[in-house]
Formats: structure tokens, sequence, C-alpha cells
């Protein structure tokens, strides 16, 4: 009876004059994202002083009772150049038989907890460091999803991905389609105040193992640009990488509105790094892996304060001649932020970030960072 009602709600809502508006206005969203900063993260798209965060202009609609679009422009200041990026262009079925979704164009992979949201979304100024070294901050990409919810009570959803890989790829000329992922998302509740969600991933990059390294120019005694590099590229890429996530959120209830907790953990780990020539080279990194650890509590509707501590391996690897020299490197980083809600559509947050590398000495960096939206503004996932 219940499956019957809710089969008469949706076909009503299908043949509304309500629903019939959406297919030919779109609905636009503006997110401001701006910041200052005393220093710099390590694998950041941030840079020192006043700059221009992750500015998004998005515009979505259903095109017919079969499918939806998505557009969403990106603007990033780095200094005194300015970029326009393409971040989504996708359509997506919305009418699939047994839970299938499908997914085409440009979208952010499904890979992890955190990679599938908008980064306006998140508790802390950027994305964790395991992020930003194995993904690039976000990884999104030209591709095809397809997405299976299971009809259980507990929530169970399966995904495939085929992606081109470019912004993953250590090789020149690689397989046009370089990147597979497969996931597992299953959540339940724990009670009417708490519920809980672990995912599985794994990503296949055909592209990612290193085959050669650019020759070192001793003229330049500078240190490798590691800590200063605002691509949106993975700074480590293999032809293997592992993902685990868990999140657990509690609220009185289930009222998010007045107080809320959430913590979350990823691990990842990458592998097949180096081509087999490299193997035998001092400091040839077998495995690299990475992780994050974080708690957010909204202690009343207009505040939150949040922890997070994270670490990521990586490398450095320059040619002289026929030797090739490699630098392992370890990232950690401790963040604590408070921020201030006045609506569900402003933020203004502060954030510390004690940053250590093997690369040079620690650095405490404070950022103060607005993030205000306007327009449409999709629900956020869970």
């Amino acid at each position: 009876m219940k499956k019957k009602l809710v089969s008469l709600a949706i076909g009503s809502i299908l043949v509304s004059p309500a629903f019939a508006n959406t297919l030919s206005n779109p609905q636009i969203g503006v997110v401001l994202d701006g910041y200052y900063q005393n220093g710099e993260r390590n694998n950041s798209e941030r840079g020192e002083g006043f700059g221009l965060g992750h500015t998004e202009i998005s515009m979505s609609a259903n095109i017919d009772d079969k499918f939806h679009g998505v557009l969403t422009t990106v603007l990033e200041a780095h200094g005194d150049e300015t970029e326009l990026l393409l971040e989504e262009v996708f359509v997506e079925t919305l009418a699939m038989p047994y839970g299938l979704n499908i997914r085409a164009g440009r979208f952010l992979s499904d890979f992890g907890y955190l990679n599938n949201q908008h980064v306006h979304t998140d508790s802390f100024v950027e994305r964790p460091i395991a992020y930003r070294t194995f993904l690039g901050s976000h990884y999104y990409d030209d591709g095809l999803r397809v997405n299976l919810v299971l009809p259980t009570d507990m929530y169970v959803k399966l995904g495939f991905e085929a992606l081109s890989g470019s912004k993953m790829s250590a090789v020149e000329d690689g397989a046009e389609v370089g990147v597979y992922t497969t996931t597992l998302k299953v959540g339940d509740d724990f009670s009417a105040s708490s519920s809980w969600q672990f995912g599985l991933s794994y990503l296949r990059n055909d592209n990612g193992k290193t085959k050669s390294f650019e020759e070192h120019d001793h003229s330049d005694d500078s240190d490798h640009d590691h800590d200063h590099d605002h691509s949106h590229a993975s700074a480590v890429t293999g032809s293997n990488l592992y993902g685990a996530d868990f999140v657990w959120k509690w609220a009185p209830d289930g009222n998010y509105k007045y107080r809320n907790l959430t913590l979350s953990a990823e691990y990842m780990l990458l592998n097949n790094i180096l081509d087999s020539k490299y193997k035998g080279a001092e400091n040839a990194p077998d495995n690299l892996a990475a992780y994050y650890v974080s708690g957010v509590y909204r202690f009343t509707p207009s505040w939150s304060t949040g922890l997070r501590y994270g670490e990521a391996e990586s490398y450095d690897g320059h040619a002289h001649g026929d030797h090739v020299h490699l630098t392992s490197l370890k990232d950690r980083e401790f963040d604590a932020m408070l921020a201030w809600n006045s609506s569900h559509f402003g933020t203004v947050r502060a954030q510390y970030s004690r940053v250590e590398n093997q690369s040079k000495e620690t650095d405490n960096v404070f950022t103060l960072q607005y993030v205000m939206t306007f327009g449409a503004h999709g629900a956020h996932a869970f």
C-alpha cells in the first residue's frame, strides 16, 4: 500500500504544472568563496594573501521526464591569474527501473566519501591532504557512470565509472579511457538520533604508472614545487588506488538544525606506482598511504567547530642522465576551525592549520574565509 501511494505521488508530480515549469526554467545558483591566508598548505589550490576560492556558477534543470542536466563553472584566482573551469557538464537519467541511474559527461567521481560533494559544502577551508595528494583535491573527469541502489531496508549502492583519466595520467600518450572506478556504499540508522555510512572504493588507472622523469636543472637549486602546486591534477599517481571511508552522524531525534555531530574518517592506499625499471632505485616507493580523521560539532544553529588530522605519503623524482633520484615525502596536517553561519546560505570560517612535511620546517597557516550562496541550492549529500 505504501509503495502504491509513493508511485501515485511521483506520477502526480511528473504531470503537474510545477514540474512542467522546471523543463524550461533552469535553476541558477552562485557560490561566492573568498579568503585571506597568511601562508600555504601543501598541494593547495589557495595561495597566500587575499584570494578567490572555489566560486561556482551552476545551472540545472529537468530536460524532460526522463533526463536531468547540470552545468557548473568554477572561477579560481591564483595571484594575477584567474581560471575559468568547467567542473560539471552532464546529463543523467530520472526514470530508469530497478534503482538504476546513468550519468554521462563531466562530473565529480564517486570515489571516496567527500569527492562527489561540492567543496563549498565542506566543513573546512580545503579538502584533507589525502585528497589533495591522491585526487587533486576533488577529482572530476569526462566519462560515464552507472549506479544501482538495491531495494533493501538498508541503504546499499553499487557504482561503476569509466573516465578519461587525463588529470590522473603519468604519461603523455596513454589509453583514451584511462580510469575505471567501482564503489560500494552501505548505511543505516542506529536510532532516531544517529546514522552511519560505510564505503569501499577502487580506482584502476591504466595511465597511472610513472615511466619517465624530467631532467633536473642544476642551475635551479630551489626545492621542488610540492608545496606550491596549484594544479587540479593529483600530486602522485599509480595503477591502483584503494579507499575505505566511514561516517557517523548524530542529532537529537534527527533534528540537525540546533545541534549535531559528524565524525568521519578515510584511508587510501596507492600502489604499483613506478615502472619496473625503477623498482631497484633507492627510496623507490612500493605503496603510498594517506588518511584523515575529522570531527565537527554544531553547538547552536549559527556556530560550529571542528578538528581534523591527516597524513599523506608521496615522493619527488628527478633524472640525472641515466640516474634517477627519488625522495620520500610525508605531509602531516592538523586543522582547527570555528564557523559562524548567518543562515543556511552564508558561512564565515576561521581556520588554523599546522603543516609539517619533510621538505621544509613546520608552518602555521591561518585562514579567514567566507562562503555565500544565492539562487538555487541543491540538497547536501549524507
